[in-house]
């Protein structure tokens, strides 16, 4: 048998991680600008985001899909969007009007400083990821925080964000893992029918 077939979930991980991140970092600038504007349009028409939802967003690191455009537009919508801050292992959500609100925080990505909200009040999570599969697998940066979190949201829709060059053919899952309902990448909306939500 082939020495990669044994290959640990785990080291898998590491390997898919390195790989997507290499791709994700060799995106031009103005190739991610492109993504990112059509990634928005994409979002704009997702039935899910109405007016009276309450959507967990994220600041983007380096080169992560932004998402504060989106933010703004929901915003504009009359959505309350709420931003992730990580609380040692866990995050916390605190609601965000303005992105002036934001500070720099964990791995030096923007962070909300306000008081926390309740997770049980969302209805839709934009999430960021290294990796995404089109079942709904996600790799994430590795710590945890968001597997950790979903549970804790309940019944919300779970919505990847990711450029096409992330999109990989399966991403090893371990029991803990959670899934994504809809991955959105640049080129289309994958709506996934076989969740295997945690």
């Amino acid at each position: 048998m082939a020495r990669g077939l044994l290959m640990d979930p785990q080291d898998q991980k590491v390997a898919l991680r390195r790989s997507a991140r290499d791709a994700r970092r060799a995106l031009s600038a103005t190739t991610r600008a492109a993504a990112t504007a059509a990634i928005r349009e994409r979002l704009a028409d997702l039935a899910e985001l109405t007016p009276s939802a309450v959507v967990l967003v994220y600041a983007a690191g380096a080169t992560e899909v932004d998402v504060e455009a989106t933010a703004s537009d929901l915003r504009a919508r009359g959505v309350t969007t709420l931003y992730p801050r990580v609380r040692g292992e866990d995050l916390d959500l605190v609601a965000v009007s303005d992105p002036s609100e934001l500070i720099v925080g964990h791995r030096d990505i923007l962070e909300p400083a306000g008081r926390s909200d309740d997770p049980a009040t969302v209805d839709a999570v934009l999430i960021p990821g290294v990796a995404f599969d089109l079942r709904g697998g996600r790799l994430g940066q590795g710590g945890g925080h968001y597997d950790r979190l979903l549970p804790r949201i309940g019944d919300a829709v779970r919505i990847g964000i990711a450029f096409c060059c992330q999109i990989v053919p399966a991403v090893p899952r371990l029991d803990h893992d959670v899934a994504v309902d809809i991955v959105v990448t640049e080129r289309s909306v994958q709506r996934i029918t076989d969740l295997g939500r945690a």
